[in-house]
């Protein structure tokens, strides 16, 4: 066997059997990191998942595992009981053990939609201080044009004096697709070591390159496309509205016909993307200006005002008004492996439902209040809670559990003559009617009331 990891053969780690002699840091417990701690740990790996949240690394430790899906979580329980899988708050101890170190720590965005690499920095710093010589570190986070090499290279290398391709192997490689993806590095070392490991998680197998920026473009437009998408189905949703067209109906229509497919999406709330503004920010920095993609994030923004607009119409159509209402917010993650919750767009949201007047709850099958600690006060732990004596509900993502309730049961719990604002298509319109509640919803303007 090799003396190092750095300098790993495939033939040396083709089966669980052989992947067990090494360990894989995993910075980062957001469901970034718990998938890909599930995907080293199923192929053989032992892992050690690292989060400097106290709480979060707790409950990990204990087999709670509240952001990850639930394949993802029952695989992370029974790899605890087996002991190939350790969580815990120091990072040192994460690096010091292992051999291979993820870095899932997302770049953040702030109120005024600029990047914000400080956690990543941070995290950086701490591997650096820790890391032993011959180790790989792959970033699995979209990051800027340029990030690699001036926030993670500088602070890993600065905090350990050690220098990428030599000592250790430095590699990028961001999970647009967790079954088929790309690897890059600067140096052959690095590029080498990091393909070796990746392969072994990756099922369709993996692209390599030498060139970083490439890399770094390459992860961000995969979003950028679908933010792009997502602008045309909003732009054309608030058109049915005022021509009282139902959008679902006519994307029914469309996917009969392949050349309309790749332009039309289902309309959709304002996603909480990094990757748009990082590009923004990189095209910014080369003095260029992106104007689709800055467009596409203005409509994708204007959802949340939009969404306030449906529940005072709809309301109006109830007898009420928006100030004094109780309106619940149901479906703030966007799917079961939402990294985080969207805290960006739900402040936003509820803070100008407050500004006019309202008394919001807020309520999400995937996320406790932990996970929700800035929004506490707000946060109900059940559904039924949730919905009690609301005079609105405003879906913001269509969770099973959404789609399954029952409209005869909802009227009794809530304040009739009440509303529902549908963004995710999750009722039908004439349904929701049928039962009295007053209805609107994203692109659907066929509603009587």
């Amino acid at each position: 066997m090799s003396s190092s990891i750095l300098h790993v053969k495939p033939e040396e780690i083709d089966s669980n059997e052989k992947r067990v002699a090494f360990t894989v840091g995993i910075i980062g417990s957001g469901s970034l990191g718990l998938a890909h701690a599930c995907l080293f740990a199923d192929a053989g790996f032992k892992v050690i998942c690292a989060d400097p949240d106290t709480m979060a690394a707790s409950q990990l430790a204990k087999g709670k595992i509240p952001l990850a899906p639930s394949e993802v979580e029952a695989k992370l329980k029974n790899h605890l009981k087996t002991g190939h899988f350790s969580a815990t708050n120091d990072i040192k101890t994460a690096v010091t053990q292992s051999q291979i170190i993820a870095i899932t720590t997302s770049v953040g965005i702030d109120e005024k939609n600029n990047p914000d690499y400080s956690d990543m920095e941070h995290a950086c710093k701490l591997v650096g201080a820790s890391l032993h010589r011959d180790s790989i570190v792959i970033v699995m986070s979209a990051v800027g044009i340029g990030a690699i090499d001036s926030t993670v290279r500088e602070n890993v290398e600065n905090a350990s004096g050690f220098k990428a391709g030599l000592d250790f192997a430095l590699a990028y490689s961001p999970s647009c697709a967790l079954d088929e993806r790309f690897v890059a590095a600067t140096d052959k070392t690095s590029l080498a070591a990091a393909s070796t490991i990746m392969e072994c998680i990756t099922k369709k197998g993996i692209k390599r390159t030498n060139n970083i920026k490439a890399a770094e473009l390459a992860a961000l437009l995969n979003a950028v496309q679908q933010d792009l998408n997502d602008a045309l189905a909003n732009e054309i949703a608030f058109l049915c509205e005022k021509a009282h067209i139902d959008y679902i109906e006519t994307q029914k229509l469309l996917t009969t016909n392949t050349s309309c497919n790749s332009t039309t999406t289902t309309p959709t709330h304002e996603r909480t993307r990094e990757e748009p503004y990082l590009l923004l920010e990189s095209a910014e920095s080369l003095n260029t200006k992106l104007r689709l993609t800055t467009v596409a994030r203005e409509t994708n923004e204007e959802v949340p005002k939009h969404a306030i607009a449906l529940a005072s119409d709809a309301l109006r159509n109830c007898g009420k008004t928006l100030r004094r209402a109780r309106v619940a917010i149901l479906g703030i993650s966007e799917t079961p492996n939402a990294r985080n919750p969207p805290k960006k767009m739900l402040n936003k949201l509820v803070k100008m439902l407050e500004t006019k007047g309202a008394k919001v709850c807020v309520y999400d099958p995937y996320f406790s209040n932990n996970e929700l600690s800035e929004m506490q006060k707000h946060v109900r732990k059940s559904l039924t809670e949730a919905v009690e004596r609301v005079d609105c509900l405003v879906i913001i993502t269509g969770h099973d559990q959404f789609r399954r309730l029952s409209l005869k049961k909802l009227k009794p719990i809530m304040k009739m003559p009440a509303a529902i604002v549908d963004l995710e298509a999750v009722f039908e319109p004439d349904k929701v009617e049928m039962e009295g509640f007053i209805y609107r919803g994203l692109g659907r303007g066929v509603w009587t009331k």
